[in-house]
């Protein structure tokens, strides 16, 4: 299951650019990485990484917790995603953080995550997302599109 995620994080541009390195996986539960770097920064004159920056990398890690969730992988979505943003990351860190999916319905999910540098009791944001579950990923492509019956 890890090569498949991390896969996934691959595949996606997001992850791809922010360099996001999944660090492990646990049940319904992911950790990951933001290595820092200059190119992520929001305020040089801070050097604190910007909040889009975790902002994104708090969507992906709620995404791939979906997909451990799920009995038979398939495609998500982010329906929602409310970020409570609580400090800056520290110049120079990593940025750490870890999702959980608290509950999987047969169209919804619902995931939280946590982003900080060393301890998850000190965050730098906290993340509650809902996500569609693609509940009808064994049918055919373009069953939907089925002209209307005369």
């Amino acid at each position: 299951m890890l090569t498949r995620i991390k896969t996934m994080m691959e595949w996606t541009p997001q992850g791809r650019a922010l360099g996001i390195v999944l660090e492990r996986h646990e049940g319904k539960k992911v950790w990951a990485r933001v290595p820092y770097r200059a190119d992520l920064v929001g305020d040089p004159e801070t050097g604190v990484i910007a909040g889009g920056v975790i902002t994104t990398s708090l969507d992906q890690l709620c995404g791939l917790a979906t997909v451990l969730a799920m009995q038979t992988p398939s495609t998500v979505a982010t329906i929602d995603i409310r970020i409570d943003y609580m400090r800056g990351a520290i110049p120079g860190r990593d940025v750490w953080a870890e999702a959980e999916c608290i509950k999987i319905g047969r169209t919804v999910a619902f995931v939280q995550a946590i982003a900080y540098e060393d301890d998850a009791s000190d965050p730098i944001a906290r993340a509650t997302a809902t996500f569609m579950v693609n509940a009808q990923s064994k049918r055919r492509i373009g069953s939907n599109l089925k002209p209307p019956r005369t």
